[in-house]
């Protein structure tokens, strides 16, 4: 789906560039231009960046139940 209209960034884009080290809305204006035009994108392109760069506790706390 479309995040930033301005300049045509999907969340996939901005998936791809968390998975690629982008770690704030400061990078990804640089990488992608999120943000940088009219700013309607900026809250919903942070939700997926935290989202992207939160820990999944559950699956952790799956995989430290689990027998070794």
């Amino acid at each position: 789906m479309y995040v930033c209209l301005c300049h045509g960034v999907t969340d996939r884009d901005i998936r791809e560039a968390a998975e690629n080290g982008v770690s704030s809305m400061r990078q990804l204006g640089k990488e992608l231009g999120v943000g940088r035009q009219c700013g309607r994108c900026a809250c919903h392109a942070r939700e997926i960046l935290r989202e992207i760069n939160t820990p999944d506790y559950l699956a952790l706390a799956g995989m430290l139940a689990q027998p070794a």
